[in-house]
Order: C-alpha cells, then sequence, then structure tokens
C-alpha cells in the first residue's frame, strides 16, 4: 500500500445512462481521467429550487489526479445537461502501487508529436 497524494475520486450524477457515457468518454479522450465507473439504479432524494425531489440518476465516479481537477471541472459543467451538475472531489488516502502508477500514466496529459 502506498499514500496516494494526488489522487482523486470526482462523483457525478447524470439523467441517464446515454448522459453519463457521454459525459465519462469525454474526460477519457481529454485524458482528464484514467476511468470512470457508471453505477445505473441510483435514486436520488434532493432538495431543488426549494422542493423536495427525487428521480433516477447515473453516479459517475471519475478516478484521476489532483493536477487534471480544474479541466475535468470544466469539461463536466460545459458538456452537462443539468443546471448545477454535482461535481463533488474525494481525496484518495492510499493504494496499491501499481494501481497508482497506472492512474498517474493514464490521467496525464498527452505529449504532442516530436516534430
Amino acid at each position: 500500500m502506498k499514500t496516494a497524494t494526488n489522487l482523486r475520486l470526482v462523483l457525478v450524477t447524470a439523467p441517464d445512462r446515454k448522459v453519463a457515457r457521454r459525459l465519462a468518454r469525454a474526460a477519457l479522450e481529454a485524458r482528464l481521467a484514467a476511468c470512470a465507473n457508471l453505477f445505473s439504479g441510483v435514486e436520488s432524494h434532493y432538495w431543488w429550487q426549494g422542493k423536495l425531489t427525487k428521480g433516477a440518476e447515473v453516479q459517475i465516479v471519475f478516478k484521476t489526479t489532483s493536477a487534471r481537477l480544474a479541466a475535468l471541472e470544466r469539461l463536466i459543467l460545459e458538456r452537462h445537461p443539468y443546471d448545477t451538475p454535482e461535481f463533488l472531489v474525494l481525496r484518495g488516502a492510499a493504494g496499491s502501487e501499481r494501481y497508482l502508477a497506472w492512474l498517474n500514466a493514464e490521467a496525464a496529459p498527452v505529449s504532442p508529436p516530436a516534430v
């Protein structure tokens, strides 16, 4: 087990699986996350505009690094259909050394090809 100083888990809810897949793919293609897990069948209960509301949603858990957070947030806010999408960041405490190495390698900006 190794300390995960830059591991971040980002929680984002989406209205359906199609939107969740689109957001996950966009984040992965932009190399803003190494992985995105989609959990269907989430029933959310919350206050919205002064009313108690509930609805079915898909929970997305992005695994990324602290260096990619600002860009990931911009992407989610630009492409999400909600007026106020969830974007909650959890700090990872520790993880396996191999997993953390993979995460750091995959959630990194891609260098432009040498000219």
